[in-house]
């Protein structure tokens, strides 16, 4: 009894996979994000931040969060504030859909029909949910680093 349910069960999988009505579900390639600018071991504040990836660009001032269009390319965070200095870091796109149990069925079926995904959509990939640039000191005329006019919270 145990078989036939079996290749019932069999038969109905690859039915659907043969006949297209299996889907990976839907996932929205929108991905909020925390922005955070270190300078001396100390969280700075008003620091605007632009971040691009081939989707977009979006602006933020840190500490603060923004919403980005996930991307498989890298986001690049560029960061700046008068007198205090500025930072330019890049984050790549992490793959989410391998250890993704909800998703790892649709992967699968996909894959096997044999879909390609574009190297520019955001579909499995994510970004660090919290990101911290570490800001370069701004150079006086006379070439020292200037001190920063906000001292803001010390970070360990």
């Amino acid at each position: 009894m145990f078989h036939l349910y079996f290749r019932i069960a069999c038969a109905l999988a690859l039915s659907a996979v043969l006949g297209g009505c299996v889907t990976a579900p839907a996932e929205t390639s929108a991905q909020q994000l925390e922005v955070h600018a270190i300078l001396d071991h100390r969280e700075v504040t008003g620091v605007g931040c632009v971040l691009s990836n081939a989707a977009g660009r979006w602006f933020v001032v840190a500490p603060g969060r923004v919403t980005v269009e996930r991307s498989r390319s890298p986001l690049t965070i560029d960061c700046a504030r008068d007198g205090a200095g500025s930072a330019l870091e890049v984050t790549q796109a992490r793959n989410t859909s391998l250890f993704d149990t909800g998703r790892l069925i649709g992967s699968i079926i996909v894959r096997v029909g044999g879909t390609h995904a574009d190297p520019y959509d955001g579909s499995g990939v994510a970004y660090e949910s919290t990101l911290t640039v570490l800001m370069h000191p701004a150079a006086t005329r006379s070439g020292a680093p200037d001190a920063p006019s906000d001292t803001g919270n010390v970070v360990f």
